[in-house]
């Protein structure tokens, strides 16, 4: 086992920003909200969205009304003006080398959602820089047959017309549209957490469930975080290289971050 992080809770600082920039970001943005009303007031869930821009965490945090950990990328601890203030948030660092080294971010999820807290994780593993969506990782399947709980997709509009990949900052008075799907119930696959075609069938059903909301052109190959640091028009390329290369889903499948 890699050494795992400390489980994080998305507290005081999560509620506290939620009140004061919650106002301040309708005010310079559009949002249209869909679905709000199915999430659980209370006990875990896992909610799942498309990945588009780097707001997307923090819109769908505005809005949710319920604190909700994520988990980002393990860079995000190497800077002065993320590495306090993320984690306080409720970020739960990942290294996305794989294997050993993302297994804890696994096990803090996993803590999280037994404190009957909501836990966000992008399926996609990286942002998508051409709009399109790409195939999901399995770790929220694995998380949700491990502890019992719902899995909730979450179609994103918009986020990447406001604040592009490529972009230092957002652009205001643009729209954005969240919409949260029906839940996905996974009671029924408990005896078989460990079936990779269960886990793979789950991740496919909420990848499906994804494009029904968001409208977004599916393709079946994995996105990549060295994508994420390419211009669109080169990101795709990149894609199909490593899908190539690889041939096959990581082994822990869990990358699903920012």
């Amino acid at each position: 086992m890699g050494d795992a992080p400390v489980p994080a809770s998305a507290g005081k600082t999560q509620e506290r920003t939620r009140k004061m920039f919650g106002p301040l970001a309708k005010h310079l943005w559009h949002f249209d909200l869909d679905g709000f009303e199915r999430l659980p007031a209370d006990g875990p869930a896992i909610l799942c969205p498309n990945h588009i821009s780097f707001l997307d965490s923090g819109f769908l945090m505005l809005h949710v009304g319920r604190n909700i950990s994520f988990v980002g990328k393990a860079e995000y601890m190497n800077s002065w003006k993320t590495k306090f203030i993320f984690p306080a948030m409720g970020m739960i660092p990942i290294d996305r080398s794989g294997g050993e080294k993302s297994r804890g971010a696994l096990d803090a999820a996993e803590a999280v959602l037994r404190r009957g807290e909501l836990f966000g994780i992008f399926p996609e593993g990286t942002r998508s820089r051409d709009g399109y969506l790409y195939k999901g990782h399995t770790g929220a399947a694995r998380l949700a047959l491990k502890v019992g709980c719902p899995i909730f997709p979450v179609g994103i509009i918009g986020t990447d017309a406001i604040q592009p990949p490529d972009a230092k900052l957002p652009k205001v008075r643009k729209a954005c549209t969240i919409k949260i799907g029906r839940a996905l119930k996974v009671e029924r696959y408990r005896s078989r957490e460990d079936d990779h075609l269960v886990l793979r069938q789950i991740t496919d059903e909420l990848m499906f469930e994804i494009r029904e909301l968001t409208g977004q052109e599916y393709r079946n190959t994995y996105a990549t975080k060295n994508a994420e640091s390419l211009p669109a028009d080169k990101a795709v390329i990149a894609h199909v290289h490593e899908e190539a290369e690889r041939g096959s889903e990581p082994a822990l499948s869990l990358v699903g971050v920012e």
